[in-house]
């Protein structure tokens, strides 16, 4: 496998690399028959503000970008009100015509090891609740359902279900 490096998104050059590999994420949601994402459901303006409000990283392989997550601090949208316990993880991208194989499995650790370097003995997630083969994935890297969020509020103000999923990091 190449290794796959980590860096942090630049708010000036990467949005448009985040907006990309979003796309294509959702491109391949939506032919595989996963109501989730949509391709245009994120611009380079959510990408510029995620990456000034907490930490986005984008993973390389090759010399080329091959996936990217968002990870967070607090999360009261899924979550609730919680103390400073847990880092959230959101967008786990990959450019499934460009990375190895693991590259998810691989994006996740990086994000685990950030969240246990900064203190925080628990890595957290949701996902769509509507979306088993997801929730499998993530079950098959060690997280734990732990509830369902009947009504998380997304932009516009829509409103779906998502199941919540941690696993201990430190």
């Amino acid at each position: 496998m190449d290794e796959i490096t980590y860096r942090p998104a630049e708010a000036g050059s990467d949005p448009a690399v985040l907006v990309g590999l979003y796309d294509a994420a959702a491109r391949w949601m939506v032919a595989h028959g996963i109501d989730q994402w949509k391709p245009g459901g994120k611009d380079e303006e959510h990408f510029r503000l995620r990456i000034k409000e907490g930490e986005v990283w984008l993973a390389e392989a090759a010399g080329r970008v091959v996936g990217g997550f968002e990870l967070w601090w607090e999360d009261e949208p899924a979550w609730g009100p919680q103390p400073p316990v847990a880092g959230y993880v959101h967008r786990l991208m990959v450019d499934r015509s460009w990375a190895p194989a693991g590259t998810g499995r691989a994006l996740l650790s990086h994000a685990e090891r950030r969240m246990a370097e900064s203190g925080r003995p628990w890595a957290r997630l949701d996902c769509v609740a509507s979306n088993p083969r997801l929730r499998t994935y993530y079950e098959g890297a060690g997280y734990a359902v732990v509830g369902e969020q009947p009504a998380k509020e997304g932009s516009g103000g829509s409103r779906y279900a998502v199941t919540l999923l941690e696993k201990r990091v430190g």
